[in-house]
């Protein structure tokens, strides 16, 4: 049992110095408000961080809120350009994340927009996925899918391309986190099949993240 404590707490700490690499790469100067068993892991934030820094997109839209909105707010800061979307269902954490963005002086990088859940018909079945009126005539150059949450139905996160497809700019690029999961990986191959013009790439990263990009 000790022993297993043993390995746990490195775990836990290994993945806090990750986090905290990150923080020191976008020269935060306060420590990040990381939950290790519900913010998105390091290794995921860095890649859509590596992606924002180097490639500058303009607007960002993002599928739930948290660690990830201010780490691409701080993106946006650093480039002097850009600006982040979020689509969140919980008051409670739209509430949360606009104060992390005041407290660590980005929100003039984000918007986090409730948007309940609601009914959507694609394909004649029935989801229930974000309330996207609040982003309707942006124009999405980077998209980030960490909701809505697995267990409110199976593929939950399949209606955001259906309904944000048309949104997607030119050379746009989607992250799609937790993708090791079988219901990322047939989401993913349900994308596939319904949009030409994308182009797929797979990342072993803590959790999985498929990486598609929009060739028209």
């Amino acid at each position: 049992m000790l022993k297993y404590h043993f390995i746990i707490s490195n775990k836990k700490a290994d993945c806090m110095r990750s986090y905290q690499k990150l923080q020191q790469e976008l020269k935060f100067n306060q420590v990040l408000p990381v939950t290790v068993d519900w913010s998105a892991a390091a290794d995921f934030l860095t890649l859509i961080k590596d992606y924002c820094i180097t490639e500058k997109p303009v607007n960002i839209v993002e599928c739930s809120s948290g660690l990830s909105t201010l780490i691409l707010s701080k993106c946006c800061q650093i480039n002097s350009i850009g600006h982040v979307y979020s689509l969140e269902n919980g008051e409670e954490y739209k509430q949360q994340t606009d104060g992390n963005l005041k407290q660590f002086n980005l929100q003039n990088y984000a918007d986090v927009k409730y948007a309940p859940l609601i009914k959507h018909l694609i394909n004649d079945i029935s989801y229930k996925w974000y309330q996207p009126e609040s982003i309707k005539k942006i124009k999405i150059d980077m998209l980030v899918i960490d909701g809505p949450p697995g267990f409110i139905q199976k593929h939950s996160r399949y209606p955001a391309l259906p309904l944000l497809f048309n949104q997607l700019a030119e050379g746009a690029c989607v992250f799609l986190d937790d993708a090791a999961r079988d219901e990322e990986k047939e989401i993913v191959a349900m994308w596939l099949n319904q949009y030409s013009g994308l182009q797929h790439e797979y990342l072993e990263t803590e959790r999985g993240c498929s990486i598609l990009k929009l060739i028209k």
